[in-house]
């Protein structure tokens, strides 16, 4: 996004008594890490429970409106590998945790967000 289109966003809030909102999103593997360090001359041990396989996900939005206090709305998925089961959030998601917002917030909002080919 550029300093240009922020402004903008910005003026439309202010004209629609909106919400500004920036939304992003992230993930995380829970394998446990390969590499080690360790002294010289000493083996590391690592001692790691079961597979560890997984993910977690994490889509939030930070809500941002003059005279209310700011509000941080999220979404986590955890995937587990099994059949069938998503590994990130989808469209359909993102679409719900907008409409989410959008209800929680009680007004218009001013999406921000990345240009992820997702959205």
């Amino acid at each position: 996004m550029e300093e240009g289109d922020l402004a903008a966003g910005k003026s439309i809030a202010a004209e629609r008594g909106a919400w500004i909102v920036f939304e992003d999103e992230a993930g995380q593997s829970m394998t446990p890490p390969r590499a080690t360090w360790g002294r010289i001359g000493r083996t590391p041990i690592v001692r790691v429970r079961g597979r560890g396989s997984g993910r977690v996900s994490m889509a939030g939005m930070a809500c941002y409106k003059p005279g209310q206090r700011s509000r941080l709305i999220y979404a986590i998925r955890d995937y587990r590998g099994r059949k069938d089961e998503p590994k990130g959030f989808g469209w359909r998601d993102f679409r719900a945790l907008v409409v989410r917002a959008r209800i929680q917030l009680g007004g218009p909002i001013v999406l921000v967000w990345d240009n992820v080919r997702l959205h």
